[in-house]
């Protein structure tokens, strides 16, 4: 694997890292504190092309690679979690599946505005009885003539209550389990589709989280993402690149944390010289330093695989990207209460963003696939490669 990076992917890496610095991080604790879903940094970021980055020039977007796509999310979220899963959210769980599944006229419709930012999209899975089973889905959408007319609720719903366009899985065959779900792409203003119970969150909370209530919304048959019963796969295939930008957003957050706890070591005196001189000080700063370069090659690695495979290669990433996820999110938990300790009291008050970042930190563990469901598609890929099947 060639570590270095392209121009183009040092050019991404740069520009987000200076948007970032200037225009998000001033703003970031009073936006977690007003609990404030960021329009503006939104509208910034598509004039910067980051609402798109993976999507090809033809349809509105970067034309970069996933692993630019990647560069830019550890930047952005290095100053905001919550904006940054707001811009993983777009990329990863809305463009992708309708560049990956879509027709030629949803692409113009709706992946074109989408990667430009003139539209913001939303993921609707999740139900609020289920989660991690996926399959068991208890929104409906049934046939008639040319339209679906869907009936249920999502629920974790990130973007719902700001977002123009819906992904949404929905059953369409009972019967046929996993395989009787289908795919839709629906417009947030049409009848019978409403914005539910806004949450309130430990953390990312200018990320804005709602339930969606769906009641004989009619959906226009050309609105199928996919053909019928293909839904399940079209929700898996997407949620495999969604846990690469979910990795890269909870890098993010560590490396913030890393940082502001080297800093804050130099300057804390105790005992008559700075912490960064006490080796129990040092230990925890190696400890973090290495997880963090650890975590970024594995999300690295899961990125360019995730290319190659665009590029027509017989290869698979679900499991490199479960390991990207599961890694990066517990070593963002490990590194943020290491840098809280580090901070010691001032680590408790939100006069300092160490608070912050272990607030947000936490759903990274959870959302786009738990840990435990992580480790589940961890071991099922080994067992498989093992046995030859």
């Amino acid at each position: 694997m060639n570590f270095s990076l392209t121009e183009e992917q040092k050019m991404i890496r740069d520009m987000a890292r200076d948007f970032a610095e200037r225009a998000i991080k001033p703003i970031a604790a009073q936006l977690d504190e007003d609990a404030r879903f960021p329009s503006e940094l939104v509208s910034q970021m598509a004039a910067l092309g980051l609402m798109g980055v993976a999507v090809p020039e033809e349809w509105g977007g970067s034309g970069m690679d996933n692993l630019c796509y990647a560069i830019a999310m550890e930047e952005i979220a290095v100053a905001c979690a919550s904006t940054a899963v707001t811009m993983s959210v777009n990329n990863s769980l809305v463009c992708d599946p309708i560049l990956s599944w879509g027709s030629d006229s949803q692409r113009e419709k709706y992946l074109r505005p989408l990667a430009k930012g003139k539209l913001l999209g939303c993921y609707a899975l999740s139900e609020p009885g289920t989660g991690s089973d996926a399959a068991a889905q208890k929104t409906v959408a049934l046939r008639d003539g040319e339209h679906y007319v869907i009936t249920g609720t999502k629920n974790f719903i990130t973007n719902g209550p700001h977002a123009n366009i819906c992904i949404l899985y929905a059953m369409t065959d009972a019967s046929k389990g996993h395989k009787g779900i289908s795919g839709f792409i629906v417009e947030m203003d049409s009848p019978g589709c409403s914005v539910g119970k806004v949450e309130k969150k430990l953390g990312i909370r200018a990320s804005s989280t709602s339930s969606l209530i769906f009641e004989e919304c009619r959906v226009p048959v050309e609105n199928r993402l996919g053909a019928e019963g293909e839904g399940f796969k079209v929700a898996m295939s997407t949620l495999d690149g969604g846990r690469i930008g979910i990795a890269a957003q909870a890098l993010g957050i560590a490396r913030a944390a890393f940082e502001e706890a080297v800093r804050y070591s130099t300057e804390r005196e105790a005992f008559g010289a700075p912490i960064a001189d006490l080796q129990a000080i040092q230990m925890m700063i190696a400890d973090m330093a290495t997880e963090i370069d650890a975590a970024r090659l594995l999300i690295w690695r899961a990125a360019s695989l995730k290319d190659a495979q665009k590029r027509g290669a017989k290869v698979r990433y679900s499991k490199e990207a479960a390991m990207a996820k599961l890694f990066a999110s517990e070593m963002s938990h490990r590194v943020c209460t290491k840098a809280l300790q580090i901070h010691g009291g001032y680590g408790y008050l939100k006069d300092f963003p160490l608070e912050r970042f272990y607030r947000d930190q936490r759903i990274t563990e959870i959302y786009e696939g738990t840990s435990e469901i992580q480790r589940i598609v961890i071991a099922r890929s080994v067992l498989s490669e093992l046995s030859g099947k």
